[in-house]
C-alpha cells in the first residue's frame, strides 16, 4: 500500500539512528567501567572466556560478512541499495547489544592501576573520544548511519560520493577513526581476565578489518590511495602529517 511505503524511509531512518546510536552510547560505557553485569549465567572462568569469545565472533562475523561489496550486491535483490546502510546499521547494533547485555565479567583481576596512572588512563579515553569527533569531523559528511541514501531518495536527488581528502587526522594516519578505537579499548585501569580477552579479539579484528578495507579503498581511488599508502602510516601516526590535499 501507498502509505507504507511512504513510512518506509521514516521507519528506517529512526531505527537505524536509535539501534546505531545507542549500541555505541552502551559500548562507551562498557569500555568506561566494564562489563555491565546485566546478566549472569554463573560460569567459572573457562565458560566465561569461551562465552565471551563466541560473542565477539558472532560479531565480528556479522559486522564482517554485511560490509562486504559483494555481500551488498546479493542483498540488493531483497533490499533496495539505499537502505542497505541503515539495514547493516540495525543489524550491527542489535548483534553489538547482544554482546553487551550477555557479557559474562570474570572474578579473576589482572592489572589494577592506582592513584595518578588511573586518572590518566581515564584522560586518554577521553581524548580518544575527542579524537573520535575530530575524525568525523575532518571527513565532512561522515554517514554513521547509512542515512544520506534515504535522506536523498527523499529529496529526490542524487546522494553526492564523498571525495578522497586528506585533512586533519587523516594527515597522520590513514584509519584515525580505528585509532582511535584501539585507544579507546586499552584506556582501562583494570584489567579482568574478560577485559583483556575483549581487548585482544578487537584489537585483532580492528588491524584485519583495517586491512581489507585497504583493498576497497584502492578499488575506489586507485593511485591517488596507493600514494597516500606510500606517505601515511596505515593505523599508529609515526610519521610527520603530510601537507592536506584532495584527489579526485
Amino acid at each position: 500500500m501507498a502509505w507504507i511505503r511512504k513510512i518506509i524511509p521514516y521507519l528506517a531512518i529512526v531505527f537505524a539512528t536509535l539501534l546505531g546510536g545507542g549500541s555505541l552510547l552502551v559500548l562507551v560505557v562498557f569500555l568506561y567501567v566494564g562489563s555491565l553485569g546485566l546478566l549472569d549465567l554463573g560460569l567459572e572462568l573457562p565458560g566465561v572466556l569461551a562465552w565471551d569469545a563466541l560473542l565477539c565472533l558472532a560479531f565480528f562475523i556479522q559486522h564482517s560478512l554485511m560490509i562486504r561489496k559483494s555481500f551488498r550486491r546479493r542483498l540488493v535483490k531483497f533490499i533496495p541499495s539505499q537502505y542497505q546502510g541503515a539495514f547493516y546499521t540495525v543489524a550491527s547494533g542489535i548483534v553489538l547489544l547482544v554482546l553487551l547485555v550477555f557479557w559474562q565479567q570474570s572474578a579473576y583481576t589482572l592489572i589494577t592501576l592506582q592513584g595518578a596512572l588511573s586518572w590518566l588512563v581515564r584522560g586518554i579515553f577521553f581524548l580518544a573520544i575527542a579524537g573520535f569527533a575530530w575524525s568525523m569531523g575532518a571527513l565532512g559528511s561522515f554517514d554513521a548511519f547509512g542515512l544520506n541514501p534515504i535522506l536523498a531518495q527523499m529529496r529526490g536527488t542524487q546522494e553526492s560520493p564523498m571525495p578522497f581528502v586528506i585533512r586533519g587526522p587523516y594527515r597522520w594516519v590513514r584509519h584515525p577513526l580505528y585509532f582511535f578505537m584501539l585507544v579507546l579499548i586499552w584506556s582501562c585501569p583494570r584489567f579482568s581476565a574478560d577485559r583483556l580477552l575483549f581487548n585482544v579479539f578487537w584489537t585483532a579484528w580492528v588491524v584485519v578489518g583495517t586491512m581489507l578495507e585497504e583493498r576497497d579503498l584502492v578499488a575506489d581511488f586507485g593511485e591517488a590511495y596507493r600514494d597516500y599508502q606510500r606517505q601515511v602510516p596505515m593505523l599508529i601516526p609515526w610519521r610527520f602529517p603530510v601537507t592536506r590535499g584532495q584527489h579526485d
